[in-house]
């Protein structure tokens, strides 16, 4: 019979787990070179069992990576032979189909002896900045994405391969940068095994196995439990997601089973793989699935494999959610990204309070800038950015805002500082979040500026977008209106936002990302919260009457209710 634990004890060593997880984060944070990582946080730390079952993740981790990863991990864990790895040998891998789902995303992960047995695992996935490569949306293949890196040891005994090291280095534009990310990466890696055999030691575990099956049935046991109470039946929903200019758009089919404790999610009909980069792999497609349930029926109880076991999907092997090799997948968050809001509006009737609107960070924007200063010395730099959130049935929606990504936004002054680019304009953009009882949030215009230096000339510089949201705004809910739409633009013309751009100095780029959709009529928003966003400049006088009917008096930016309410009902009587 298997060790036990008290209620108390196992709390303890449950967020102790956690704690270890985010102390390895915090190791990233501190060591990584790439601002990507460094201040946008995209990254992943994650701890496993000895058969690769999640037991805890990074409290900021992002959930394609994470979600990936759950599944990822165990079954690279499990194909590994018993006798091939052993202390201190360290594994790398960027295999989209294994993992996360592009090449960006290298996995560095670690067995964790513990008294000359295998006791755990732990593995983090850096978004690399630079995986070399045809930097671009539009690309055809994978091969055209950059270095493939399977599965192969990194350290041996704690002795480097330095041949991994070189053959990265030689297929990368910022050498340093990516392999000092990759040391980042052991490190955290390091400091995570360190602290879970401390634990073990401490509280004298000879394995992690029987508190492994605790956490993990008592998580299950969670997410069951709050399944059941949601209302038996299969819930559909249609998504249709924009493509580059001249070609069809993609649509994305789900239908949700909910059946007592479980949840079954049939992507069937979704369309066929594309020849650019949106497509995506099985594991990033389950992992924004995944999101989405995880958000709506239990979002506080800590990540773990327990949470993943009463939700399937099945996506048929060939469609743009379950894409083949050799597929480019490198802008897989163009598509990925709508799975949790095709997911909310499937399950929009059933569980009206737990979903939120379309989100203008459905997908996020990942600006990729690179290019060479006026030295001949090369740059590469990548951010990622929001747009408004979706509203909710109690909550506007959150101002620029990367969801369902969980990134965060790089400061102007790194961005500066990491390249020659001049940003000129940051602000919020009034009128962007779609009109509802509960308003989204607003989109975010950025303003980047090539500088015209005689005495130190700039060459041109090349900058890939992976985005969306110029053709459909992100969608309302319940009577709720759409949110604005994005812009791209160059020196005041609209530029392509969906593959490689070029410009040089003296040209301005702006970015417009999209507001999130509103929730709810219009006209049953309070009237002063309608006064409150004029006077905060998210909402203008003349949108506040025409999109909610509320008459503003532009001297003292004060409500005229009779004239409100006149006007409130010649709109409902005409709607």
């Amino acid at each position: 019979m298997g060790q036990t634990f008290d209620p108390i004890t196992l709390e303890i060593l449950w967020r102790r787990l956690i704690s270890i997880v985010d102390e390895a984060d915090t190791a990233v944070a501190r060591t990584a070179f790439s601002s990507l990582l460094r201040d946008a946080h995209d990254y992943t730390c994650m701890f496993t069992d000895r058969k690769g079952r999640e037991l805890a993740q990074g409290s900021f981790a992002t959930p394609g990576q994470s979600g990936a990863m759950a599944l990822g991990i165990k079954k690279l864990i499990r194909n590994l032979p018993p006798d091939s790895f052993g202390p201190d040998d360290v594994y790398i891998t960027n295999d989209p189909w294994a993992l996360a789902g592009h090449l960006n995303d290298v996995c560095v992960m670690s067995p964790i002896f513990y008294k000359e047995k295998l006791a755990a695992w732990t593995a983090c996935v850096f978004h690399h900045s630079d995986i070399g490569g045809r930097v671009s949306s539009d690309n055809h293949d994978v091969f055209e994405d950059g270095l493939f890196i399977p599965l192969v040891k990194l350290e041996e005994g704690g002795v480097l391969n330095q041949a991994v090291i070189d053959m990265i280095r030689w297929n990368v534009r910022t050498p340093d940068e990516v392999a000092g990310d990759i040391r980042s990466q052991i490190a955290a890696n390091h400091v995570c095994a360190e602290k879970v055999c401390q634990m073990m030691e401490e509280y004298g575990l000879e394995s992690l196995d029987d508190l492994a099956d605790e956490i993990i049935h008592r998580t299950e046991k969670s997410m069951r439990d709050a399944i059941e109470k949601a209302p038996d039946g299969v819930y559909r929903a249609q998504g249709i997601v924009e493509q580059m200019a001249g070609k069809d758009d993609v649509i994305i089919k789900a239908a949700v089973e909910v059946a007592g404790s479980s949840i079954h999610v049939d992507l069937n009909g979704s369309s066929p793989q594309v020849n650019w980069g949106g497509n995506v792999v099985y594991n990033f497609t389950y992992a924004y699935v995944f999101m989405a349930m995880k958000s709506m029926f239990d979002p506080d109880i800590p990540n773990n494999d327990g949470c993943t076991l009463p939700i399937t999907m099945s996506a048929p092997e060939g469609s743009v959610v379950n894409c083949r090799f050799p597929a480019a997948v490198a802008a897989r968050m163009q598509i990925g990204h709508f799975m949790t809001e095709i997911i909310y509006r499937a399950m929009a009737e059933a569980l009206p309070h737990r979903v939120i609107a379309g989100s203008g960070g459905t997908p996020a924007t990942m600006n990729v800038f690179y290019g060479k200063r006026h030295d001949a010395v090369p740059w590469h730099t990548v951010i990622i950015r929001g747009g408004g959130m979706g509203a909710s049935a109690r909550n506007d929606g959150y101002h620029h805002y990367i969801f369902p990504a969980n990134g965060a936004n790089t400061p102007v002054e790194i961005f500066e500082s990491d390249t020659p680019l001049i940003v000129e304009q940051r602000e919020i953009l009034a009128d962007s979040g779609g009109p509802g009882q509960q308003r989204g949030g607003l989109g975010r215009r950025e303003v980047f500026r090539a500088p015209d230096d005689e005495y130190a000339p700039l060459p041109p510089v090349s900058l890939g977008i992976q985005s969306g949201r110029y053709r459909y705004p992100p969608e309302g809910l319940f009577g709720g209106k759409p949110g604005a739409k994005a812009r791209f633009r160059i020196n005041d013309k609209d530029g392509n936002p969906y593959g490689l751009s070029q410009f040089g100095p003296g040209d301005r780029v702006t970015m417009d990302t999209a507001g999130g959709g509103g929730f709810g009529n219009p006209l049953e928003r309070d009237v002063d919260q309608v006064e409150q966003d004029v006077m905060d400049g998210y909402v203008s006088i003349d949108k506040a009457r025409e999109d909610y009917g509320v008459v503003i008096d532009p001297a003292t930016l004060k409500v005229d209710r009779p004239s409100t309410e006149n006007l409130r009902n010649a709109m409902r009587a005409e709607s």
